[in-house]
């Protein structure tokens, strides 16, 4: 038996606010699984699914008809911010504190608007309740990464995938940090 015969999903987005560790977290779980793993923000600029650039915030606005045509009957995990607006059967949230979210971001030298923006849209939930919204409460599993180890959090999405972990959309709450 494969690691995928036990797998409770065969599609899952892999997504949270730019800086939660959703990359990382997506390449350590697709080796650990041998799954796909599908690099949403790459596929843009690589194959061009994109309207053109939104110079304000310095980064590419995604043609979202353009990205479902191209993925096709995908399996595997979506990995990006925008993962939650296409078909899956559960969204996995990464969460990190608005603070530490922050620092990351500020490593990457991303601009400062930019990163005041992604520690809001953290604090206020912004991406857990659109997901919500696309799979409901009962397919959302939000996993904090908030001063933890990057094994800890693979190995949280790993128990997601194989259905040995409940649902928890609304279990983190940094909206004190606001």
């Amino acid at each position: 038996m494969s690691d995928t015969d036990d797998l409770a999903f065969d599609r899952v987005a892999l997504t949270g606010t730019p800086g939660t560790g959703k990359t990382t977290v997506a390449e350590a779980v697709g080796e650990r699984l041998d799954i796909p793993v599908h690099h949403l923000n790459d596929l843009i600029r690589e194959e061009g699914l994109h309207e053109g650039e939104d110079e304000q915030r310095g980064s590419l606005v995604a043609d979202l008809d353009a990205i479902r045509e191209y993925l096709g009957d995908w399996s595997g995990l979506l990995d990006s911010h925008l993962a939650h607006h296409f078909d899956a059967d559960a969204a996995i949230v990464l969460r990190c504190h608005p603070d530490e979210l922050e620092e990351r971001l500020a490593e990457r030298d991303e601009p400062d608007a930019k990163i005041a923006e992604n520690a809001e849209s953290e604090a206020l939930d912004i991406v857990l309740s659109e997901a919500v919204r696309a799979y409901g409460e009962e397919n959302v599993y939000e996993i904090d990464t908030t001063d933890r180890p990057v094994e800890a959090v693979v190995d949280d999405a790993i128990a997601v995938l194989r259905g040995k972990r409940e649902p928890s959309a609304g279990t983190v709450d940094f909206t004190g940090a606001l």
